[in-house]
């Protein structure tokens, strides 16, 4: 839960952000804020590492967003899979989305956010990345047709939703759990106490 000092110095705050799930999130820690998602393009550039890509991304859906406002804290948020340091996006379509699992499938990866944090009044920013290693057990085939069937994994990283019916997928975590589904929390109000105390 948010510490009430915090909420009383961030009571502005806007997610640059159109994910149900990064909603939930800040809601969850007890934040108030206002959706209004970023129309920045998403291409992410392969040749830099997932980390500089994610940050990247994050902080131009701030600062696409901040335009539209004259005060108030913005929150830009981009998460990335990688496998090997390789970058793999959303799925194009269920074709795609069954590749993508299924190399995932007995292996592990790498989820990277990237997180920017834009203070509008005082002209700052921060922005950083977690990373958290996810380990898929084998999958059948058969599961990951009926996954990909029977969910919207068009939105997701990695195709996957840690926190649907692909929680069954995962044998174990190295790192955040709520970085995975798409914020990293712990880093997140750390990164609030910084800016509130800076």
């Amino acid at each position: 839960m948010i510490n009430s000092l915090l909420a009383e110095r961030f009571t502005d705050i806007i997610l640059a952000s159109a994910s149900p799930r990064r909603a939930e999130l800040l809601k969850q820690i007890g934040l108030n804020f206002q959706v209004c998602p970023s129309d920045f393009s998403e291409t992410v550039a392969t040749r830099t590492s997932p980390a500089e890509a994610v940050e990247k991304l994050a902080l131009m859906k701030a600062q696409t967003v901040g335009r539209r406002f004259k005060r108030g804290l913005i929150i830009g948020a981009d998460t990335v899979v990688a496998i090997n340091r390789e970058i793999i996006g959303k799925p194009e379509n269920n074709r795609h989305a069954i590749e993508i699992l299924s190399r995932l499938s007995g292996n592990h990866h790498e989820v990277v956010t990237g997180v920017s944090l834009l203070d509008l009044e005082n002209e700052r920013h921060i922005v950083w990345s977690d990373r958290t290693r996810v380990y898929f057990r084998k999958l059948r085939e058969s599961e990951i047709l009926e996954y990909v069937r029977s969910h919207d994994v068009s939105d997701k990283a990695g195709a996957y939703g840690i926190q649907e019916k692909a929680a069954a997928f995962v044998s174990r975590i190295e790192g955040c759990y709520f970085n995975v589904v798409g914020l990293p929390l712990a880093s997140l109000v750390e990164k609030l106490w910084e800016l509130s105390e800076s």
